[in-house]
């Protein structure tokens, strides 16, 4: 464990200003995403499409990191450098994403625990040759009519904590992302409470585990209304209960915490980050690691053409821009309208 590097990755991917792009998505994901655009899902799309995004002329100034999927990890920007490579010289920290996706949790209905512990470390110790400098781990919770149960908050926690361990030893700065979905109509009064119990959960494992909060990353959720909940919180609500947990359950040892969208519009996840984040007296610096919420109206924008590239770019700049605003602080509505 080299921990000089370990403090210098995680400082680096929470700097002011910037945030992470998370650009993990699986090639299942991706054809999705490229539906809804109407793109043939190929490989060359896929890298042609993370190139655009890459190669954003200036995104540097508010992407610290770039969250990879395996694929992307070994395919070449149009310079032929890998892409790890490729954003090094950037000045941008490649991370890889390295769970293997969820599966059902036997005797436990409608809840999922995450897989890919099994040779994580040999792995790992491949992803760090190829210049990766940090990880990201996905566990999901849902919410629902007596779920989570402890059995799903126990069994994810002990994955990521286990994760964590072996990302410190590599000398990879582990990302925690213990997911709450926002699917479902609960309250959020509901969403706070399971939000809590899994910090807790969580970061009682990391403790188990003897895994470093100096060294470690939490992605985490937004406390929110339930997606079909007819009561809709404002953005003051949703960053005070969002604070209220991470103040009581996140070490203020660790160097910074950094948000998902998890489905929220591009703008709301953008409100709520700047909300928060001009909050007074807070132990960690907080910022985005958003996907859908930086990459919409890029992919909206290309469609797979060539000829969209640059005006896709402006509109992923733009939205880096404004959400590299928010981490400070600083972002307004009416800025929307001044930075496009």
């Amino acid at each position: 464990m080299d921990k000089a590097l370990l403090s210098k990755t995680a400082a680096a991917m929470v700097a002011k200003g910037k945030g992470i792009l998370a650009a993990d998505e699986s090639s299942g994901t991706c054809e999705k995403r490229f539906q809804s655009v109407k793109v043939e899902c190929t490989e060359e799309n896929r890298r042609a499409y993370r190139q655009l995004l890459f190669g954003t002329p200036g995104v540097e100034q508010y992407l610290s990191g770039v969250i990879l999927f395996d694929e992307t990890a070994r395919q070449k920007s149009n310079d032929g450098a890998p892409f790890p490579e490729y954003l090094q010289k950037k000045g941008i920290l490649p991370g890889i994403k390295v769970d293997k996706g969820v599966v059902e949790i036997p005797l436990a209905p409608g809840e999922k625990v995450t897989e890919g512990l099994d040779g994580l470390s040999k792995r790992l110790e491949e992803y760090f040759r190829m210049g990766c400098r940090f990880a990201k781990w996905r566990a999901v919770i849902t919410i629902g009519k007596n779920i989570p149960t402890h059995t799903c908050l126990y069994a994810n926690a002990h994955a990521l904590a286990r994760y964590a361990a072996a990302c410190q030893a590599a000398s990879i700065v582990p990302m925690i992302e213990p997911e709450v979905l926002l699917d479902g109509d609960h309250t959020i009064e509901r969403c706070e409470e399971v939000t809590e119990a899994t910090l807790r959960a969580t970061y009682a494992a990391v403790a188990a585990y003897n895994v470093f909060p100096e060294f470690l990353i939490l992605k985490t959720s937004m406390v929110v209304s339930g997606s079909k909940n007819p009561r809709q919180a404002g953005v003051d609500e949703v960053a005070e209960r969002t604070l209220r947990v991470l103040r009581r359950t996140v070490p203020a040892a660790q160097p910074g915490i950094v948000f998902l969208s998890g489905g929220q519009s591009d703008e709301a996840a953008t409100a709520h980050l700047s909300a928060m984040a001009a909050a007074k007296n807070l132990p960690w610096p907080l910022t985005f690691s958003y996907s859908r919420a930086l990459q919409n109206p890029a992919l909206n924008t290309w469609r797979g053409q060539a000829s969209n590239v640059a005006a896709a770019q402006k509109a992923f700049y733009h939205r880096a821009h404004m959400n590299g605003l928010a981490s400070q602080g600083k972002w307004r509505p009416e800025l929307e309208k001044q930075a496009a």
